[in-house]
């Protein structure tokens, strides 16, 4: 089974860059149809999609996020990054990272890490 492991500074300043890896055991990051997620979940809020990085290396972004995100990868590593620019304390959240496979219709989630952003 496909495990995902987030990891990254707990606390950020505002106006920094938040930086989050995930690491993915038992499964590549390059298997055909998967994507790989970063969701956030602030507290007291629902779940919020930040983008994905799809098998093929492209990217989506949520609109709302967009001019503040990117999502990258490294296959040598079987990891992908989120970077968010420009922090606020209304970035503090717990971040997941998912692995979703659309065949099998199969999500796998990482444990989650809280970030918070504060002076």
């Amino acid at each position: 089974q496909v495990q995902l492991q987030e990891s990254g500074p707990g606390l950020v300043k505002p106006s920094q860059t938040l930086s989050l890896t995930c690491t993915v055991s038992d499964g590549s990051i390059t298997t055909n149809y998967y994507y790989w997620s970063w969701i956030r979940q602030p507290p007291g809020k629902g779940l919020e999609c930040i983008g994905y990085i799809a098998f093929t290396g492209r990217t989506y972004y949520s609109p709302s996020l967009k001019s503040r995100t990117s999502i990258s990868r490294d296959t040598s590593k079987n990891q992908f990054t989120l970077q968010l620019s420009s922090v606020t304390p209304e970035d503090t959240a717990v971040y997941y990272c998912v692995g979703l496979d659309p065949i099998y219709d199969v999500d796998y989630w990482g444990q989650g890490t809280q970030v918070t952003v504060s002076s």
